[in-house]
C-alpha cells in the first residue's frame, strides 16, 4: 500500500492530533513537533503559539531514550525551521562518519 505524504523541503511532514512529525523514519533521526497552546485568530483558525520540538533517534526502543535534543519555539514556521536545520545537520554528520 503506496501513502503519499505532504512534503516540506524534501522531507515528509505529517501530522496527527497535537504532534507533527518531520522526516523520515527510515533515517538515523526524526524530528516530533508537539503543540503545546493554540490561541484562536480573528476569523476563527487555530494557530499554534507554544510550540516543543524533539529530534529523536529511529533506532532506539526506549522512546526516553531516543530524545537527542529539544528545544522551545513560539510558532510553527520556527519550529519547522529548526527541525530542518536538525535534519540536514544529522544528515552530514552520517555523510562525514561514512568517509
Amino acid at each position: 500500500m503506496s501513502q503519499e505524504f505532504f512534503m516540506y523541503r524534501g522531507y515528509p511532514l505529517v501530522r496527527s492530533g497535537n504532534q507533527i512529525y518531520y522526516g523520515y523514519m527510515s533515517d538515523p533521526y526524526v524530528i516530533m513537533i508537539e503543540i503545546k497552546h493554540q490561541t484562536q485568530s480573528k476569523d476563527g483558525m487555530k494557530l499554534a503559539d507554544k510550540l516543543k520540538v524533539y529530534q529523536m533517534a529511529t533506532r532506539e526502543k526506549d522512546p526516553v531514550k531516543a530524545i537527542v535534543k529539544t528545544s522551545d519555539r513560539p510558532n510553527l514556521y520556527e519550529a519547522v525551521d529548526l527541525a530542518h536545520v536538525w535534519l540536514k545537520r544529522a544528515e552530514r554528520d552520517a555523510q562525514a562518519a561514512k568517509a
